[in-house]
């Protein structure tokens, strides 16, 4: 069925045009008027924005092992609200993703639950250690994306050879860095040496993002993230894992985002019971209401929507190898319908999400998410999941 997108703002990293989007068989097949062929549904954008769906290179949905935390499908609908297509999940489940099997699994239950696309990181290590490497010659096979998120990896051999891995085998290397400019200084520092594939998870310092400038400019290739909590949450007393640091850090993080030093947008949504976040668990529950806080900071500092764009679809699509991220014919048809410049208000009791741990609850926020299309199917409109 060929599906018409009308009167619609079309934004993505190549720029912003009014028009038409077409979807067919869960593609792309025009972006434009159409003239060559009636449309079997239409549907009146009424002038909303119609972006590429968000990629979360960064979440945690506790699947295996936590239910009582998150579950794969309370956080896929989360997801979903919060516009996103595809989620890279962590994997510092119970058991942790050390194997094959357990990658595969969670992919297919993906799958049947159809919501979300999945892309399951692997753990680099057993027991998310950095002393026994995992088989990453088989789990490559599987997914390529790997990280002991959660974890620091402290072992400089390990981290070596995790590198040369990387560029081995073909898959990206997600760190977590603490203390944070000491590793990510001495992961650069590697990456010099062995080469690889590298990229930096919530970075939250100053310091961080201007070692980072210097690698690029030096040649190293390498990508980071920042977090909506990083950019807005200064001065909180709210635990998180990388702290929540100084409002001279977050606007060093949006000069970072400005000039092209930090690469990608991503949540670190981390769900936990009030009894965990009691006992001091690190950790937000972000992932439906991040990018209200995009649209929000991104306004306030003048940076424009395609940059935005860039950051949340086309460079997680890059940087995990994927033909996704702008709308062009041929693309998968992944889009996100939203307001961009209407006030709402951040609600903790209307959170989808089994965990509502945020310090966030009652901000005034920008934007709202209207319609979340997967494959060519509206999987979620303002309110209603399916």
């Amino acid at each position: 069925m060929l599906t018409q997108y009308r009167n619609a703002r079309l934004i993505d990293a190549l720029g912003e045009r009014f028009g038409d989007l077409c979807v067919e068989d869960g593609k792309i097949v025009s972006c434009g008027p159409l003239s060559w062929r009636r449309a079997d549904r239409t549907v009146d954008v009424r002038g909303f924005a119609l972006m590429p769906a968000f990629i979360d290179l960064h979440c945690h949905l506790r699947d295996p092992g936590y239910p009582e935390k998150e579950t794969m499908e309370s956080g896929m609908k989360a997801a979903l609200a919060g516009g996103y297509a595809r989620l890279c999940a962590m994997a510092n489940t119970s058991p942790a993703m050390e194997t094959p099997a357990l990658v595969e699994a969670n992919r297919q239950k993906a799958e049947r639950l159809h919501l979300c696309h999945l892309t399951q990181a692997a753990a680099a290590g057993e027991r998310l250690g950095d002393e026994t490497p995992t088989d990453r010659a088989a789990l490559s096979k599987v997914t390529n994306l790997f990280s002991n998120d959660g974890k620091t990896i402290l072992s400089d051999d390990f981290m070596r050879q995790l590198l040369l891995d990387s560029a081995k085998y073909g898959f990206v290397v997600s760190t977590h860095c603490q203390p944070e400019r000491r590793t990510v200084a001495r992961d650069i520092a590697l990456l010099r040496e062995a080469g690889g594939n590298l990229h930096v998870g919530h970075v939250s310092r100053a310091e961080t993002v201007e070692m980072i400038r210097r690698a690029k400019a030096e040649g190293l290739s390498l990508t980071c993230e920042v977090t909506p909590h990083h950019l807005v949450g200064a001065g909180l007393d709210y635990r998180v894992n990388p702290p929540l640091r100084t409002a001279a850090d977050a606007r060093a993080l949006v000069e970072g985002i400005r000039d092209g030093t930090i690469d990608c947008l991503a949540t670190d949504h981390a769900p936990h019971t009030e009894a965990d976040k009691a006992n001091g668990a690190p950790g937000v529950s972000n992932i439906e209401y991040a990018m209200q806080v995009y649209l929000k900071v991104f306004a306030e500092n003048g940076i424009p929507l395609t940059r935005l764009s860039e950051m949340v679809s086309l460079a997680p699509a890059k940087r995990l190898g994927l033909k996704a991220g702008l709308l062009l014919p041929g693309y998968p048809a992944d889009v996100t319908i939203l307001s961009v410049s209407e006030e709402s208000v951040i609600q903790k009791d209307s959170m989808l999400s089994r965990s509502h741990n945020t310090p966030f609850d009652g901000w005034r926020v920008r934007g709202r998410v209207q319609t979340t299309i997967v494959d060519g199917e509206a999987r979620y409109e303002y309110g209603k999941i399916g």
